[in-house]
């Protein structure tokens, strides 16, 4: 029941629009493909990035990915040195048909890389003096963003993910083939301020879709023009559009999206929040919004950016160690492989694609795919890392740390997310989303949730003082106190960290709570009628007084609308992930009569406390009897508990 609970929700909370790069489990490996060189291997044997070697390297890894993962299609473009290097579409644009992908003309849906260009329009408004990155957004809108700790949200907050926004997910993806009001769902949709800006970094696409609206507002211009005439329209990119449904003349080209190849084709996905993810393109498209980032704004003679702004957008605005990966000006950044490497990711629910820029080799890298697979959309990150590894091979150097003991202990600890909901029902997600961090061995840690390639959780050895680095590999995890304090995990994402939490805030302490006082209650019911028949069978009557037989009556119906009401909530999110329309004002309707159960079975644990009291004044009870009412309240106790942590009985028009 826990693997099952916390899969649901975590999928919830994270699955519908996270950049979530987590290796695959599949080994990316291909007897016919040619296979990276290694750090030992002589200079003249590290093949040269030429579009053969590129088309080879890629026919021996692609096609064999999406056959083994059951991924419809995919489509990939490389540039390099100002050109096109090589694009190409792989499997299938619709399964049904055999229409196979083009990298010219197949639109994919690059989820969250769409923020590259909401980030580009707002640096061209910056540019020409009409905005000010360092100004509170509340000056630029029609409406207020509440104040919250003293302090108000800039640009630069959004641009790096800390603006401090709670996650919600209630009609970030619709089905409904209407062209969403963007104001409308601002105005509407203001998620809770539950950090101060500019310190904490928290995944949002709601403040990134607000700085569409102001560029729609700065600009006088619907946010889809504004882009089409001031970035796609000077960079040729004639098979791109953020307009949602799709224009008659692209509606032909696009790819269909899926769970699996095997599965039928999925509705076309309207993001409500569009400027945050809507984009529908082109990898030879996007090979052009590459190019003009690689050369500083400029392409063939058309400039999006001036050369100084270009670079500025291109550099570090926020980072917790200098050690770790940053964000940009809407760039996230890493080092691999010896290069600084600046890019993002994306997710719809069908869609998963990355985009990286390699500045100092101008190399930029592009790869979407249609569906997740079996390999739930992560597959590319692997790609990426083969592909870096066959043409710029590293071995990363030898460190170790004296004090990796000491650091292993200290580091050890339960952690939360900074991205996540604390003021709705969703806040169960967070609960049930926390992860250990455990020493291992001679001053190694290990976090479950973080696995290689063969499944298992990765060995992370001590490098440096609180600083770990996976064993065989380049990702570091980085441990060190907040403001308050407290502990936090710098991981290699630069839009969230992990937060410590207490001993009492331990999710997995609540969730045995749950788990037990559901069996308790589910027992009690089944074991309601077995014990009836058995005194029926021999002939013997329940002597109770009507009191206290009133209040054992009532304390199943308060078992029975607990239980209704956790397996209702379950029910409605599992339907959920496979019906968006359920996380709308439409399912608003139905999760708060579940909450109403909720309530009712809330209020049934006074019938468990009145029922314990009558057990234990009366002194013809026997201890059984006695026992057995404490027990009963202790799991109407018990559930309570766990419903007012993770918010469950939190009534909220958004969430």
């Amino acid at each position: 029941m826990k693997k099952t609970i916390s899969l649901v929700i975590i999928a919830l909370l994270f699955g519908l629009c996270v950049m979530g790069q987590v290796p695959q489990k599949t080994p990316l490996t291909s007897k016919e493909a040619p296979q990276p060189a290694t750090a030992e291997s002589p200079a003249n044997r590290v093949p040269e990035m030429t579009a053969a070697d590129v088309e080879a390297f890629l026919d021996g890894l692609v096609p064999q990915q999406i056959a083994n993962d059951d991924i419809a299609g995919a489509t990939i473009a490389v540039v390099k040195d100002g050109k096109l290097l090589f694009a190409k579409g792989y499997g299938y644009a619709d399964v049904k048909t055999k229409k196979p992908v083009s990298a010219q003309e197949t639109l994919f849906r690059p989820g969250s890389i769409s923020k590259l260009f909401t980030w580009t329009a707002v640096m061209q408004l910056f540019e020409q003096g009409k905005l000010d990155l360092d100004r509170d957004v509340n000056e630029y809108l029609d409406f207020k963003i509440p104040d919250a700790f003293g302090k108000p949200i800039t640009l630069k907050n959004i641009m790096t993910h800390t603006p401090g926004f709670e996650e919600q997910v209630k009609d970030l993806f619709s089905v409904n083939p209407t062209s969403p009001n963007l104001g409308q769902y601002l105005k509407t949709h203001i998620p809770g301020r539950i950090y101060p800006p500019g310190t904490v970094p928290a995944y949002s696409n709601y403040a990134t879709a607000l700085a569409g609206y102001i560029i729609e507002r700065v600009s006088g211009k619907p946010f889809e023009q504004y882009i089409a005439e001031n970035i796609f329209k000077p960079l040729n990119m004639g098979h791109s559009t953020f307009v949602q449904p799709l224009p008659a003349e692209l509606a032909p080209l696009m790819s269909s999206g899926y769970r699996l190849a095997s599965d039928d084709a999925q509705p076309f996905e309207v993001v409500t929040p569009f400027p945050a993810g809507s984009l529908s393109s082109s990898a030879t498209d996007m090979a052009q919004f590459m190019i003009a980032h690689l050369q500083d704004g400029q392409l063939n003679g058309a400039n999006i950016l001036k050369p100084e702004t270009a670079r500025l957008m291109h550099s570090r605005l926020f980072g917790l160690d200098d050690a770790a990966l940053a964000m940009c000006y809407g760039f996230y950044e890493e080092t691999r492989n010896g290069h600084r490497i600046i890019g993002h990711g994306g997710d719809t629910v069908s869609f998963h694609s990355d985009l990286h820029l390699v500045l100092d080799q101008k190399l930029g890298f592009f790869v979407s795919y249609n569906s997740p697979g079996r390999g739930d959309g992560s597959g590319r990150v692997n790609l990426w890392h083969a592909f870096l590894d066959r043409y710029y091979p590293y071995s990363a150097p030898a460190a170790s740390s004296s004090t990796a003991k000491e650091d292993a202990k200290a580091a050890s600890g339960t952690y939360t997310l900074s991205r996540r909901s604390e003021n709705s029902f969703l806040k169960a997600a967070t609960l049930l989303g926390q992860f250990t961090v455990s020493p291992v061995g001679d001053g190694d840690i290990m976090v479950a949730q973080l696995t290689g390639q063969n499944g298992k959780p990765k060995h992370w050895q001590a490098v440096g003082p609180m600083t770990f680095q996976e064993r065989d590999g380049q990702d570091k995890l980085i441990f060190k106190p907040d403001q308050s304090g407290r502990m936090q995990l710098i991981l290699p994402y630069p839009f969230f960290v992990g937060q410590r939490i207490s001993a009492l805030e331990n999710g997995k302490l609540l969730l045995v709570v749950l788990v037990v006082s559901l069996v308790l209650m589910l027992l009690t019911l089944i074991l309601w009628p077995v014990s009836w028949f058995v005194r029926r069978h021999y002939g013997r009557k329940l002597e109770l007084p009507p009191l206290a037989l009133l209040f054992r009556v009532l304390v199943r119906i308060a078992f029975l609308l607990d239980i209704i009401f956790i397996a209702s909530l379950l029910g409605l999110v599992t339907y959920g992930l496979s019906h968006l329309e359920i996380f709308s004002d439409k399912g608003t309707v139905w999760f708060h009569l579940v909450q109403v159960i909720g309530v009712l079975g809330a209020i049934g644990t006074l019938a468990a406390l009145i029922n314990a009291i009558i057990a234990w004044s009366g002194k013809r009870w026997s201890i059984w009897v006695k026992l057995q009412a404490t027990i009963m309240l202790l799991a109407c106790l018990g559930l309570l508990w766990f419903s007012f942590a993770g918010g469950l009985l939190h009534f909220s028009s958004t969430y």
